[in-house]
């Protein structure tokens, strides 16, 4: 393990490079979502690519449960706000819709071609269109970039409503990137197109949270140093707050399978989302 300070960001936020074929799961996330969606539809359990908006990647798919539906899990992809979509992660649904409750998985529009704060406001928008068709309490998890993007909706400045927001009960955030202010030091920034206002405004570490449902953190343990730091301080500065916060550390998980416990609804993962 790396030790602070950082001298080089880039590699500090460099997951693939870090694990055995780290770029094959690209491949695999992608097989996995289409085959799951596959049978989803053939069990007419789908519905595909439901506009939330006006723009090309304002779409998310639905999944239902098999029987009555106990309410609303949103699950937020990852890419640094760059890339990837909706379609990678449909399998990830498998542990929420055993439990009975109903999947939706937005896509966004992507960095440059959106600010990161127009992406928090699209994220706001398909929880809002979401959770006007699926009655009952809200559950919101998702992972790196998207663990950034559902804490978001927990913040001042939130872009749900308060009657929405009072439906949610438990946020998880997997490996999430909650303080903005080191990727100004990264390659990456030339999409991103964050100056220093900007990454603190919209970083929930520096923010109040809005709403008080518990909040976990959840990363793995094999992750980056500093995905193992955004873990941790999210959790700890809002403890100051009236949000009961929680950090996990899961043993022998990197980046890329440290979200496959939402495929389980007897794994610690699934169970901290239900609790």
């Amino acid at each position: 393990m790396s030790h602070y300070p950082i001298t080089d960001w880039d590699d500090a936020y460099a997951n693939a490079s870090h694990i055995p074929n780290g770029m094959g799961f690209l491949d695999i996330w992608a097989q996995q979502g289409a085959q799951f969606r596959e049978e989803m539809q053939s069990q007419n359990r789908a519905k595909l690519d439901i506009s939330y908006g006006p723009l090309a990647r304002n779409k998310f798919d639905l999944f239902t449960p098999k029987g009555e539906s106990k309410g609303l899990v949103v699950f937020v992809h990852g890419g640094f706000w760059q890339m990837l979509d909706k379609s990678s992660w449909s399998h990830l649904a498998q542990g929420s819709l055993e439990a009975g409750y109903t999947v939706v998985m937005p896509s966004y529009t992507l960095c440059p071609q959106a600010s990161i704060a127009q992406i928090i406001a699209e994220i706001g928008d398909a929880t809002t269109l979401a959770a006007e068709q699926v009655s009952g309490e809200i559950r919101l998890t998702g992972h790196s970039a998207g663990g950034h993007l559902v804490t978001s909706m927990l913040c001042e400045e939130s872009p749900l409503s308060p009657a929405i927001r009072q439906r949610i009960v438990k946020t998880v955030s997997i490996s999430g990137v909650h303080d903005l202010r080191g990727l100004l030091n990264t390659q990456m920034n030339e999409n991103l197109k964050l100056d220093a206002e900007q990454a603190a405004a919209l970083s929930p570490v520096l923010k109040s949270p809005a709403h008080f449902a518990p909040l976990t953190c959840w990363v793995g343990s094999d992750e980056r140093p500093e995905f193992l730091r955004l873990n941790k301080i999210q959790a700890q500065m809002w403890r100051s707050f009236e949000i009961k916060t929680d950090w996990v550390e899961e043993p022998n998980r990197h980046h890329f399978d440290v979200v496959d416990g939402l495929m389980d609804i007897t794994h610690p993962l699934m169970q901290s989302l239900l609790a």
